[in-house]
């Protein structure tokens, strides 16, 4: 995943809308999102390349999500998946702010990566990165491939966005849907020096982004009110002709959380 946009206790309808892309190589081997086999009570995509996933959500509304911190510099090469940290916590039923703890006590082991992680008691970020724990605030926030609410030109723009589409009381998915399809780069002036030159880093500057081998694989929206929650995904595939053709999944799910939920 390396765009997030969230709106956390901040809509009359829902407590938690989620809205991020995932981007990867064209030829990453990926199930879309369903029920998992052995653990069906998690609703994700999965990666079948490395194990984990990058986005998912369970029936009792524990929800974790991930994003790599993009540092060239330092790449391990025999690092474990960070996507097996989603997975476990979905699988798990530890905290969140717990589960991040001991995710950050190992975090030397994984390449840089942000982590998302939430039950009824709230929404919580870590990254390996930093060394706080964070209990996210009502708001707009927005997370990439640097730390939480950088103002990195695609989430200044996403956040400033997803906050006009969410200004009316009905939400229409498919404006968010077309936030996230946004193509348009910003000029190099705005964008971040992360190590990786100039034309990657104006190739990875959209909200979505396209080039030969490299993209916006999946786009994904989470909505959690107050009845149930809803998990659509739209999945991109690039074929012969260079365009992309788009095919979309929808859940929904009982709202089984507590009455004291935060969200």
């Amino acid at each position: 995943m390396c765009l997030i946009l969230l709106s956390y206790l901040n809509h009359p309808s829902y407590g938690l809308i989620l809205a991020a892309n995932r981007d990867e190589f064209y030829d990453r081997p990926t199930a879309p999102l369903d029920f998992w086999d052995e653990a069906p009570h998690v609703l994700a995509g999965r990666d079948l390349k490395s194990g984990g996933t990058w986005l998912g959500i369970t029936k009792s509304g524990r929800i974790c999500a991930i994003t790599n911190f993009r540092d060239p510099a330092v790449q391990l090469t025999d690092a474990p998946s960070r996507g097996l940290l989603v997975e476990n916590y979905l699988k798990g039923s530890e905290p969140p702010q717990r589960y991040l703890q001991k995710v950050k006590e190992a975090g030397e082991r994984y390449n840089g990566f942000n982590l998302l992680a939430g039950d009824e008691s709230g929404i919580f970020y870590c990254s390996n990165r930093t060394d706080k724990i964070v209990r996210l605030s009502p708001g707009i926030h927005g997370l990439s491939n640097n730390l939480l609410d950088t103002p990195w030109p695609k989430v200044a723009k996403g956040k400033r966005c997803l906050e006009k589409i969410l200004s009316s009381d009905e939400i229409d998915c498919e404006n968010i849907f077309e936030l996230l399809s946004d193509r348009n780069m910003p000029p190099d002036s705005d964008l971040p020096d992360t190590g990786v030159g100039l034309e990657w880093e104006r190739i990875l500057s959209p909200l979505f982004i396209k080039s030969d081998i490299y993209g916006t694989r999946s786009s994904s929206i989470v909505l959690i009110g107050k009845e149930n929650i809803t998990f659509m995904e739209r999945t991109y595939i690039k074929n012969g002709s260079n365009s992309m053709k788009h095919e979309t999944r929808q859940f929904t799910l009982p709202n089984d959380f507590l009455q004291s939920r935060h969200f």
